[in-house]
């Protein structure tokens, strides 16, 4: 999942980013009201957290500017303004949902996954291919009852090719889906995070499940009967 936080402290901007990237999500970070409308204007994003208190603008002005354009994007407003009435201007102006500085991490990731929930596509939390099965919700991968053990990055890649099961996926595609900004466009690194997917699974099964498209991407499927 991608997420845009449009924060200009810089220290809660590295902290709720960090927060977001312990869940293998894939954040970039606008420090002022424009260039966070224009990236979330330009690029796809599940979800876009908002700071009101912007050094150009009222974060409620990027929020009108992106509900007229009829970006679809979920956006939680995160704000030192605490009064009932900012809370329902905000909501009202087209927020999803408000949450108050100071905050509570288990809160945060809490109002993020119902977020991306609620506007995401109905699915169910577990995904198989063949005897692979992963809990999105709980971030765990299987395969025949037995676990496997994935780092933080290739859960997300794991996931998002299993969420497009029998979809092939270019390395660009894949890419823009489970890194942010930072990426340093070696799409190269992709090859290395497959070779290793592939290595974990073949740990626990020798059923073939993620397909090399050349010139393509990949692919995961169930094995062939």
């Amino acid at each position: 999942m991608r997420i845009l936080i449009i924060e200009d402290d810089p220290e809660i901007a590295v902290f709720v980013r960090s927060v977001l990237d312990g869940e293998g999500q894939a954040v970039d970070v606008a420090a002022t009201a424009r260039s966070g409308r224009d990236i979330a204007m330009s690029e796809p994003y599940d979800l876009v957290i908002l700071d009101l208190n912007l050094p150009d603008r009222d974060g409620l002005d990027v929020l009108s500017e992106l509900r007229r354009s009829a970006v679809p994007v979920p956006v939680l407003i995160l704000t030192a303004r605490g009064e009932v009435s900012d809370r329902v201007a905000g909501l009202d102006g087209g927020a999803d949902d408000y949450l108050v500085k100071p905050f509570a991490v288990a809160e945060l990731h809490a109002r993020v996954r119902a977020l991306l929930r609620r506007h995401g596509p109905e699915r169910s939390p577990i995904l198989e291919a063949g005897p692979l099965r992963m809990d999105t919700t709980r971030r765990e991968a299987t395969i025949d009852g037995h676990p496997v053990e994935l780092t933080r990055r290739e859960m997300a890649i794991l996931e998002y090719l299993m969420l497009n099961k029998g979809r092939l996926l270019s390395k660009g595609m894949i890419a823009e889906h489970v890194w942010d900004y930072r990426f340093n466009s070696d799409l190269n690194l992709i090859e290395v995070y497959i070779r290793r997917l592939r290595t974990r699974i073949a740990e626990r099964t020798d059923e073939r499940l993620i397909h090399t498209i050349r010139n393509g991407g990949y692919v995961i499927r169930d094995p062939e009967s």
